[in-house]
């Protein structure tokens, strides 16, 4: 879809919901992949987050530094007084009701905050490959979150359209991510096969049923081959909210209770856990208002002890650290009947909050059973609407962090058996995928 002097290249951008990655293909070789570093390790994906500070020039006048990807969660850990960190833009892209948000005091629309994202993707790619990245094949959900009509779903593309061009990208083919995993797949084959793809994100599950294969593509590609999509709105994000919501709040004090006025009454009110289901919120709670309403709730608690390592958090901006915490146990619950969720850590000059809980794979799967639920019916309407029996699907190929969870994997073994079931590259498949296409559709 590019060229570099005489050569063709073709670049593959999967911008998500929590992670992004980006891949570069020139056909007789293999994918590339641009590789980020954080904290000198080096990774296939960086985090779709920016961090903006503010400081004081000689003359006493504000300016604000912002940072994207893995140099921004570096600078926002490293910062003695935390700033403000923006995570998970992707997922407000259908709201209309939302359409930016205020840093230090300058109003910054959605698509303004995406394209310092992207264009830090672009010149950071541009660097590793030695190539102009000015035409790519990018990812877009089935159905973006949030999204229940058409209306939205089209107001999102355009919003991550409109980011995209302003980044410096002079064309932009959009391709459904789990079709970007297929052509990843398909790069695998000797030979054609009726395919499912199953792509967790952070914020949306996605699936696709299509035909693919070296006859398939030499042949030439219809739009037959695409049998059909499904999408819902719930993922890694979700599955991470529902641990936070079931096992950290409550050792935290959301379950605690408070004397007030001979009445027992919540200790804590619960819009301030809320906040704790999604780490970059954790910012937006060191306030007066909120320390004032903590501290008032932590005489009159019955269980002051939880009160005080709630403040501990809010206090010390320890989203991150706490949602790393998270990822870390339901990773172990993904390999082992049972796991303990530790988390210690503390602010200087604030107390140091450590907890130490356990927690089965049974508890777990019970917690996400709505949403298990919500994914298990998105299949099953991927195979009605096609007329599709599950006994014709050749292989079922899975991608995504998400795709580990045991509970999730059942859907698929269940319905097609465990030896249909493939994965590989999870975090990284779209992207390689849909460099792929981008050659595909130029060959056409």
């Amino acid at each position: 879809m590019a060229s570099a002097g005489e050569e063709e290249v073709f670049f593959g951008i999967d911008f998500g919901t929590t992670n992004s990655a980006v891949a570069m293909f020139q056909p007789g070789r293999q994918v590339q992949l641009a590789r980020f570093y954080f904290r000198g390790e080096e990774m296939p994906a960086c985090r779709s987050v920016l961090y903006f500070e503010q400081s004081k020039t000689a003359r006493g006048q504000r300016r604000v530094h912002g940072w994207s990807g893995s140099e921004a969660i570096e600078r926002y850990l490293d910062a003695e007084e935390k700033g403000r960190l923006i995570q998970s833009l992707k997922s407000h892209f259908s709201s209309r009701s939302l359409t930016g948000t205020e840093v230090f005091g300058r109003r910054h629309r959605l698509e303004e905050l995406t394209t310092r994202i992207v264009s830090d993707l672009r010149k950071q790619a541009e660097e590793q490959f030695m190539q102009p990245v000015r035409r790519a094949t990018v990812g877009r959900p089935v159905r973006f979150v949030g999204a229940k009509s058409e209306e939205e779903d089209d107001l999102a593309l355009s919003r991550l359209h409109e980011a995209f061009m302003a980044a410096g990208f002079e064309e932009v083919m959009f391709e459904l991510e789990p079709v970007g995993a297929a052509f990843a797949y398909e790069a695998t084959l000797d030979r054609d096969e009726l395919i499912l793809i199953g792509d967790f994100g952070g914020g949306t599950s996605d699936f696709s049923l299509l035909r693919v294969g070296p006859g398939i593509r030499s042949r030439g590609r219809r739009p037959e081959n695409l049998l059909g999509n499904t999408g819902v709105g719930v993922a890694g994000d979700a599955f991470d909210a529902r641990i936070v919501r079931k096992l950290v709040s409550p050792a935290l004090g959301s379950n605690s209770e408070a004397r007030s006025l001979n009445k027992i009454l919540p200790a804590v009110p619960a819009w301030i856990y809320t906040h704790l289901e999604h780490w970059h919120y954790l910012s937006f709670l060191r306030t007066n208002n909120v320390r004032e309403i903590l501290k008032s709730a932590q005489l009159r608690a019955l269980e002051p002890e939880k009160v005080e390592s709630l403040i501990a958090v809010v206090e010390g901006d320890l989203g991150y650290q706490l949602h790393q915490s998270v990822q870390k146990v339901k990773y172990e619950l993904s390999h082992k009947e049972s796991a303990e969720f530790a988390f210690r850590d503390g602010a200087p000059g604030a107390s140091t909050v450590e907890l130490r809980i356990p927690v089965t794979r049974a508890q777990f799967e019970s917690w996400i059973g709505e949403d298990l639920a919500a994914i298990e019916h998105s299949v099953d309407v991927l195979l009605r609407s096609t007329g599709t029996n599950a006994g014709e699907v050749d292989r079922v190929f899975l991608t995504g962090g998400t795709s580990f969870v045991p509970a999730v994997r059942r859907i698929f073994t269940d319905r097609f058996g465990r030896d249909r079931i493939r994965g590989g590259n999870e975090f990284t498949s779209v992207a390689q995928g849909l460099a792929l296409r981008g050659a595909a559709a130029a060959r056409r």
